[in-house]
């Protein structure tokens, strides 16, 4: 296949990968305001959920191509890069505000996942019952967030009121299934194109899936952050990066009770662990006054940047 042709298909996958996380997130979004969700419970799960929606369409439709390293490389990089990127740029297009709760439960939950990863990873593959682990304490993590969003006495803001009085649930369901199915198309057009570049350059295809392919199904995460940040909804901005690496880490779960990935030795020596350090980094990172302030923003873009150089230029290994 023509290279001009793989390119042309990675854009037109990254593009409908991003309309169609768009769409999900509006949708999801808007029906959970609706029925009187919180803002910070909606980023946690809702939100999130529709934002990590790529990650597990690639890494479904990667696993059963046998492209193990896609899968590892797009949840690990999707990670990193969603505290890294999203995080710093949506911190200094405008300071975070970070609730206690958050500090308490949803980011140490987000580390412990993290590490529990990490050690079944050094088994070189995380099979089904090491998946169905996984995806347990998603599904623990999901009920707990539900349970605790009754308990809040929480009154729908006036837009969607206003979307409730126009008839506006089937709208938000439209939205939902058209977002659902641009994701399905951007996602099957980006693992064959991403593949086809590989093969092409002779880059592996852990470095692809690690740096574009996580790049581009985080641009659901990056632009629902920087809109969050213009509009200053905070609450949505924390909840959909700590949320979407929950999540994320759920959905490598669920893919390997479907099809077991493996796991080559050299990633537990580098990107397993920068995966780590950033995600513990979070906890420090928002106990400093309860907020993540520009210049915190800018010091997490630059370490992404030092993560990338290292990654193409491995002269410490």
């Amino acid at each position: 296949m023509d290279i001009l042709i793989i390119i042309l298909y990675f854009i037109i996958g990254l593009i409908a990968l991003y309309f169609g996380g768009e769409g999900l997130v509006r949708g999801a979004s808007n029906l959970a305001g609706m029925l009187g969700i919180s803002p910070m419970v909606i980023g946690l799960t809702v939100v999130a959920f529709g934002t990590s929606s790529p990650e597990f369409l690639v890494c479904i439709m990667a696993a059963f191509q046998g492209s193990s390293d896609i899968v590892i490389g797009n949840i690990v990089g999707s990670n990193i890069s969603n505290i890294a990127l999203i995080l710093g740029v949506s911190a200094i297009l405008c300071p975070i505000v970070i609730h206690a709760k958050l500090i308490r439960i949803e980011v140490p939950i987000m580390i412990v996942l993290s590490l529990l990863l990490y050690a079944l990873a050094w088994g070189l593959r995380i099979g089904r019952i090491e998946g169905g682990l996984i995806f347990l304490a998603l599904i623990a993590f999901v009920s707990y967030s539900y349970y605790a969003a009754r308990k809040e006495s929480y009154k729908p803001e006036a837009e969607f009121e206003e979307i409730k009085k126009n008839g506006g649930y089937l709208k938000q369901v439209g939205f939902l299934v058209l977002g659902l199915v641009g994701l399905i198309i951007g996602a099957r057009l980006l693992v064959d194109s991403a593949i086809s570049l590989a093969q092409m350059f002779g880059v592996s295809e852990f470095i692809i899936g690690i740096t574009a392919v996580a790049i581009g199904t985080s641009l659901p995460e990056l632009s629902t952050s920087i809109v969050a940040a213009l509009r200053k909804e905070q609450d949505i901005i924390v909840g959909n990066i700590i949320g979407s690496n929950i999540f994320n880490i759920g959905i490598l779960g669920l893919v390997s009770v479907i099809q077991p990935i493996k796991v080559e030795p050299s990633i537990l020596r580098f990107e397993f662990p920068v995966m780590i350090f950033f995600t513990i980094l979070v906890l420090p990172l928002m106990r400093t006054g309860f907020r993540v302030s520009k210049i915190e923003g800018a010091v997490l873009i630059l370490l992404y940047g030092i993560f990338i150089f290292f990654l193409f230029n491995p002269i410490w290994l």
